[in-house]
């Protein structure tokens, strides 16, 4: 008995077996857009003859009848096509109200039905997104940015990216419950760049971008130059500083406005009166902050150093000098000239001469020299000339030369006649 039962199991599976796994196999669910078209075909066909199929949306009739002779009803009539080689249904002029389940049921001509299912959503494309970000001016450290999106069609996901990157949440940067806006709070320098907004659905996608500036600055400002300079050379002072937007700069010169209003204090050829503190200040004019930075410069007379313009004096430089010693020299040849010709008054030569008997003691070798240099140089020599003379030499108005020795000294002179 038990092998007589297991045997005729065995002849029903061989006989309906066969039609058992032959029910009709869609994949996945359709996504279709409003206005598109969808098509839906079964993975398998029955390995037998087909009689008769038939297409239905929910409980509503599309296509029936035989597969060489399907009739389509009326309401799909200008918007379905019907293949009848491989049983695919083609759906046109998508409308949002096509959503839903769609059957496939074929009867064989051995009376065997087979049935497959699948399902369309249909989906608004999504058109006219755009960002809305602060319109005014933000300042790090001190603004707050919120950017809002917004978008029309089926909105199935929103994604925010910064620069092509993922953009998450974090002590500072927050999302809507929504997700489609965004709030930075307060914003940083890193904060500056391009923000966009992704929306998606299965069937289309959108993105809309917007740019965020921080304004931060001026700080780190330095001057790029030289500190030692020679004498008749070109000198510029660079200076720099971290902003946004650009500084403005301004320079003064030993706590001087010098009205330069460039990055690039110039001068063209160095003299002594440019030595000093050169003061250079930047200005961010949306932030209002300001910051100063000073630099020191000596020019010197072949002191070339720190990276200075040469190693010596200029041809300029030369040519000053020259003619500032010429100067200095002529001046003196013409004070000695005028010296010469000019007569000394009486009374300067009387503090030269004896005045008193312990002066004239004192004094009467020297004013002895005196005569014996009148002799010397001749009778019609003049005072102012001896007195020239005797100045330049020094040592009290006499020469420095060797003196004659002293007449000898009598121990016992002779006795004065009466």
């Amino acid at each position: 008995m038990l092998s007589r039962g297991f045997y005729w199991t065995l002849w029903m599976l061989s006989c309906f077996g066969q039609y058992l796994g032959e029910d009709l196999q869609f994949s996945d669910p359709a996504n279709g857009a409003v206005g598109g078209s969808v098509v839906f075909a079964p993975d398998n066909l029955p390995s037998t003859s087909i009689d008769t199929i038939q297409w239905n949306f929910g409980t509503n009739i599309i296509v029936t009848g035989h597969p060489d002779s399907a009739t389509i009803l009326s309401a799909y009539r200008d918007r379905v096509s019907f293949d009848r080689n491989t049983l695919a249904l083609e759906l046109r002029n998508l409308r949002l109200d096509d959503s839903g389940k769609y059957s496939l049921t074929v009867i064989t001509t051995a009376g065997h039905q087979l049935t497959g299912e699948t399902s369309l959503q249909v989906f608004e494309n999504i058109t006219n997104v755009r960002l809305t970000g602060p319109e005014e001016s933000l300042i790090e450290g001190e603004s707050s940015a919120n950017i809002s999106s917004e978008g029309t069609g089926s909105i199935s996901s929103v994604q925010w990216m910064k620069d092509n990157s993922h953009l998450s949440p974090s002590n500072r940067i927050s999302f809507s419950s929504d997700n489609r806006s965004v709030s930075i709070s307060p914003v940083q320098r890193s904060d500056s760049g391009e923000y966009q907004c992704i929306y998606r659905n299965p069937v289309s996608s959108e993105t809309t971008k917007l740019s965020l500036i921080i304004n931060y600055g001026p700080e780190d400002v330095s001057i790029k130059g030289q500190d030692v300079v020679d004498l008749g050379v070109r000198v510029s002072l660079s200076c720099s500083a971290n902003s946004e937007p650009s500084a403005s700069f301004s320079w003064k010169f030993n706590e001087t406005d010098t009205n330069v209003t460039t990055d690039t204090f110039t001068i063209d050829q160095t003299d002594f009166t440019h030595s000093g503190d050169y003061e250079c200040t930047a200005l961010n004019n949306v932030t209002k902050r300001s910051i100063s930075q000073k630099h020191a410069l000596l020019v010197k007379v072949g002191g070339g150093g720190g990276g200075g313009g040469g190693g010596g004096l200029s041809s300029g430089a030369i040519a000053g000098i020259v003619i500032g010693v010429l100067v200095a020299v002529g001046a003196i040849c013409g004070l000695i000239v005028y010296l010469n010709k000019t007569k000394i008054p009486e009374q300067n030569l009387q503090q030269i001469r004896p005045a008193s008997g312990a002066a004239q003691t004192r004094q009467e070798p020297e004013y002895e020299e005196i005569n014996d240099f009148q002799k010397t140089n001749g009778e019609g020599t003049s005072e102012s000339s001896l007195y020239v003379n005797l100045c330049e030499n020094g040592n009290h108005g006499f020469s420095n030369r060797p003196r004659a020795p002293p007449p000898p000294q009598v121990s016992n002179p002779p006795p004065v006649r009466r």
